[in-house]
């Protein structure tokens, strides 16, 4: 395909949740949207499917495991050849489940340490070079657990941690070209696959948010926009969208 000079936006774990509405905001905003999934095929191609019935040559999916290097790296090979530029790098693909001390193996440190921090390290850096092109811009999506920790998910509030200060390290190696921010989600969408910590303190967890109410995907989606879209003087920074609940963890 020839060169485009309108904008395009990565978004990883974008068939679903947090990363589809991500997608829909970005290519609400006039993006070309690439879906990366890993197990969602159905659900990127009908989200791709109906940003292209809006809008024709708009949205492409594509398949990575962000646990392995090999991939990641293909998939930024294969995400430039889309359009042949790249403009924003959202990272939002994420491993989350539990792994209570005395529990965790080996396969649990690689594959929540790999889907949130080894995977979008390599990501930024193999696409580093079409982003500076654009004067683009990396998103990550961290946690408020990144600075206090939820009960029996270590590894995974060890891996978020690592993405807040990759966040602030590649702002600070990547400026002035790239722009590199971070969001940090609060209460938004509770896991599929809640464990019995999330299903006994759900009730008890939005008591504790000041603005006492769930949050919604499009809450960061939004967030996500500004970031790409409006602030081009805001870079390093890691923006709470949590009603407040980071006041009061």
């Amino acid at each position: 395909m020839a060169t485009t000079a309108q904008p395009v936006a990565l978004v990883t774990g974008g068939a679903q949740r947090i990363g589809a509405e991500i997608c829909r905001q970005l290519h609400g905003r006039g993006y070309r949207v690439i879906i990366h999934y890993r197990h969602s095929s159905a659900a990127a191609e009908q989200l791709r499917d109906a940003l292209n019935n809006l809008r024709a040559d708009s949205a492409a999916t594509m398949a990575a495991d962000m646990t392995s290097f090999a991939e990641v790296q293909a998939l930024a090979k294969n995400a430039i050849g889309v359009w042949q530029r790249l403009d924003v790098l959202v990272n939002n693909a994420s491993g989350f489940y539990p792994t209570p001390m005395g529990e965790a193996t080996e396969a649990d440190w690689d594959a929540l340490m790999g889907s949130n921090l080894k995977g979008p390290f390599f990501l930024s850096q193999a696409l580093a070079p079409a982003l500076r092109d654009s004067a683009g811009c990396i998103i990550n999506l961290v946690d408020i657990y990144a600075k206090n920790p939820l009960p029996s998910h270590s590894i995974y509030c060890m891996a978020k941690a690592g993405v807040a200060m990759m966040t602030q390290s590649l702002a600070l190696e990547l400026a002035p070209a790239i722009r590199v921010n971070g969001i940090s989600p609060g209460n938004i969408l509770w896991p599929n696959h809640a464990s019995a910590y999330w299903e006994q303190e759900k009730q008890a967890l939005e008591e504790r948010v000041p603005l006492k109410r769930e949050g919604e995907a499009g809450d960061i989606a939004k967030t996500a926009v500004f970031l790409a879209a409006d602030a081009p003087y805001i870079t390093g920074q890691i923006i709470a969208v949590d009603g407040g609940r980071s006041l009061a963890i």
